[in-house]
């Protein structure tokens, strides 16, 4: 099952993809890591989709990912008394805390947080931005608005406050029940949505406690302001386009994704691109040109996965929407270009020992053409930090924890193997060779290149390299 790619594939579980035969097919297909969304997925059903994944990786013998993605805070309207109703351009609206029926002139917002937000001038974005308000006075409890862009308002559409910093938490009680049936159900990382400040960050990564990992979803502009801060925290971002194209003009979006995919590069946490990637495929067998050329933009920029939402979950090619994906990361990855955009990206290695044992990897990888860098990893972060300089060869992961092993799934490059660790420097480096052979990706003769940390099984202790030839004991098994 070895992939011939270096990018990653996050597919999500839905209706279209969750029984266990398409979930061995989508993983078949090419998806690394498996996305479960709580927004519309019970805890029992949660265990049972993580239970067939688990099966999957038993059958094939490689760690996959489990990613449980919060659903987050919801910001609505309240209900109209007949349902709806349409305002126009300059209109005067208001909203207000009274619970009755809204009509053409006013509503309810049943959240008192917003109105402790906004300010004059202000803008409020209702149902994805079809609808555009702008504050013109803000009170405790009620905010007159002018009607900006026009439409209709309906029962309980959402609001989105994108200038404001809303002061209330990234976990509902909701989030919090289906954060800890996550944990106890073992998964390896959990997607936090609506991010605005590092706190949220912090908040959940209190209540995890290294049980999963957590990647924060850059989905609001707040946190794009404050995107330094949160990735000292997170282990790693989604870029979530579709709610920053509601929340900030849509022009700006692809520079986000940019700035992002390049900052988790220089950091070394993994970025996941993700939303309308494969959009069409809901319904149709094969993608637009134009979404062809967004899921390779994405991979030319080097980030660590590519993510399917409703394509795989909903529509009704998940297996299709896969596979094209994999073949456009396969292509782009052999594309001309590739390796020197990818080069032009590096960053200058933190001045740390590990950060330097792992560039020297890759140089001295790139330099000798060896046929992989090995690295025996622990807690993964030697596979995070030899993944961070991109190195031209395929990267193998060793780690006596399977934890470690899933977690890695969604990290560019990284192919994890789960062993037992290695007894001393002799073991570790035969056990390397002899697992680089099994897994095809060395041949007798060639040469690897081993990263590792002595005392072995110190987390985090990368501090040795040693380059070995791949002999015919490995072909033996010797």
């Amino acid at each position: 099952m070895r992939r011939l790619r270096r990018a990653k594939i996050v597919a999500t579980l839905g209706p279209s993809s969750s029984s266990a035969e398409m979930i061995a097919r989508l993983f078949a297909a090419g998806a690394d890591v498996f996305r479960i969304n709580m927004s519309h997925t019970s805890h029992d059903r949660m265990r049972e989709l993580v239970g067939l994944i688990r099966t999957v990786e038993k059958d094939t013998g490689r760690p996959i990912g489990v990613l449980v993605d919060l659903q987050g805070p919801k910001l609505r309207l309240g209900t109209f008394a007949g349902g709806s109703v349409t305002v126009k351009n300059g209109d005067t609206f208001v909203l207000d805390c009274d619970p009755a029926p809204g009509d053409a002139t006013r509503a309810f917002l049943p959240h008192p947080e917003i109105f402790a937000a906004v300010a004059a001038g202000h803008t409020l974005l209702i149902d994805d931005g079809k609808v555009r308000l702008t504050v013109t006075e803000a009170e405790p409890d009620r905010m007159t608005t002018r009607v900006a862009v026009g439409g209709t308002l309906s029962d309980r559409k959402g609001v989105s406050v994108p200038d404001s910093t809303i002061p209330v938490s990234a976990l509902t009680a909701k989030d919090l029940s289906d954060l800890e049936a996550a944990l106890e159900t073992g998964v390896d990382w959990i997607a936090l949505s609506f991010v605005q400040r590092p706190e949220d960050i912090a908040e959940a990564k209190k209540i995890t406690r290294g049980r999963a990992l957590i990647m924060a979803k850059i989905e609001k502009p707040q946190a794009v302001h404050r995107l330094t801060e949160i990735m000292d925290l997170a282990d790693a971002l989604m870029v979530a386009r579709g709610d920053l194209g509601v929340e900030m003009p849509l022009e700006r979006v692809p520079g986000v994704q940019k700035l992002m995919t390049r900052a988790g590069r220089a950091t070394g946490k993994p970025v996941v691109v993700a939303t309308q990637m494969l959009e069409s495929m809901i319904g149709a067998p094969v993608p637009t040109r134009a979404e062809v050329s967004d899921v390779a933009t994405a991979i030319f920029e080097g980030a660590d996965a590519v993510m399917l939402s409703a394509e795989s979950a909903a529509g009704k090619f998940p297996e299709e929407a896969v596979a094209t994906m994999n073949r456009i990361a396969e292509e782009v990855e052999r594309d001309g270009f590739f390796r020197n955009i990818i080069n032009a990206q590096r960053a200058v290695p933190e001045a740390t020992g590990a950060d330097a044992i792992a560039d020297a990897a890759r140089h001295i990888a790139d330099t000798l053409d060896l046929a992989a860098v090995i690295c025996w990893t622990s807690s993964g972060s030697t596979g995070l930090r030899v993944a961070r300089e991109r190195p031209r060869p395929p990267i193998v992961a060793l780690s006596p924890n399977m934890s470690t092993g899933r977690r890695l799934a969604v990290v560019w490059g990284v192919h994890s193997v789960v062993t037992e660790d290695a007894k001393d420097q002799d073991d570790m480096v035969s056990r390397a060779c002899r697992i680089a052979f099994k897994e095809g990706f060395a041949k007798t003769g060639q040469r690897v290149i081993i990263v590792a940390g002595v005392p072995l099984g110190t987390p985090g202790a990368t501090n040795m390299l040693r380059i070995a030839f791949v002999g015919s004991e490995a072909e033996s098994g010797d």
